[in-house]
């Protein structure tokens, strides 16, 4: 939705009028006092005058000020150094000065950003039952901290051993079987199942027991399915080569070797 135009200004008295009625709002930096009224006349002679007015008589910030008094603020909100760099950037003010403003404040006030990372972890999260690490590590990039600063935050978390990744989370509610059985209908061997269920960090302790159980049920035939995988591919097994691709390729998909030569003897 458009914002409806606003009343030109007639003389320099009415942007000044503008000017103050924003500064009072809250803090600007000139970039952004100019851009508004920029909205309310197209004079920009008017506009130099009201804006070096204004950094004369102390209510508008000059762009080193306005960020110094910006790093402090953050400072005190536990914000870290880059994520006032962005914002600082955003509004309008020049990376020198932002760097300039920052090695001050730093040096003023003694910040430590890992200390500050340690403390606004320790603020925010009791435990981490109800979050997961890269929830962790998204939030603490967005508030301006480094992953080395947020690493050493959380190894000295008294509860960093309640932190866990998505895929650990998700892999406590997987059921074993079922997770067999997708991958076995994905036309995966024995060996591939088993390291992919160790890749998404799945329990195996009972894999051996879960398989002859499918395997009972008829739910799981390794040696139908090494059959059906070979046969979706066009190898000429008259071929010694060819031979030796299907064997690779049925080895890669976690078939072993007696699977795999059942395969290739019916398929001859």
């Amino acid at each position: 939705m458009q914002r409806p135009p606003l009343r030109q200004a007639k003389t320099i008295d009415n942007v000044f009028n503008s000017a103050y009625w924003h500064l009072g709002q809250q803090d600007f930096t000139i970039n952004e006092i100019r851009s508004k009224l920029e909205r309310k006349t197209d004079n920009q002679a008017w506009i130099n005058t009201v804006v070096e007015r204004l950094i004369e008589n102390g209510f508008l910030k000059n762009d080193f000020d306005f960020a110094v008094r910006y790093c402090e603020l953050a400072f005190s909100h536990e914000v870290g150094a880059n994520a006032i760099k962005r914002k600082l950037q955003l509004r309008g003010v020049a990376i020198v000065e932002i760097d300039n403003a920052l090695e001050q404040v730093i040096d003023e006030l003694q910040i430590d950003s890992f200390a500050m990372a340690k403390q606004r972890l320790l603020t925010k999260y009791e435990s981490f039952h109800t979050t997961n690490k890269e929830k962790i590590y998204s939030q603490m990039t967005n508030k301006g901290f480094t992953r080395e600063e947020t690493e050493r935050a959380l190894q000295q978390h008294p509860a960093r051993d309640t932190l866990r990744s998505k895929l650990a989370i998700k892999a406590d509610k997987a059921d074993l079987a079922k997770e067999i059985i997708k991958l076995y209908n994905k036309g995966k061997g024995e060996s591939l199942i088993l390291q992919e269920l160790r890749l998404r960090l799945i329990d195996i302790s009972n894999f051996e027991q879960t398989l002859y159980q499918l395997s009972l049920n008829g739910e799981v035939d390794f040696y139908q399915s090494c059959k059906a995988e070979l046969a979706k591919k066009r190898f000429d097994l008259s071929d010694y080569k060819q031979k030796s691709k299907a064997y690779a390729y049925l080895s890669r998909k976690g078939f072993n070797s007696d699977e795999i030569k059942e395969a290739i003897q019916s398929d001859d």
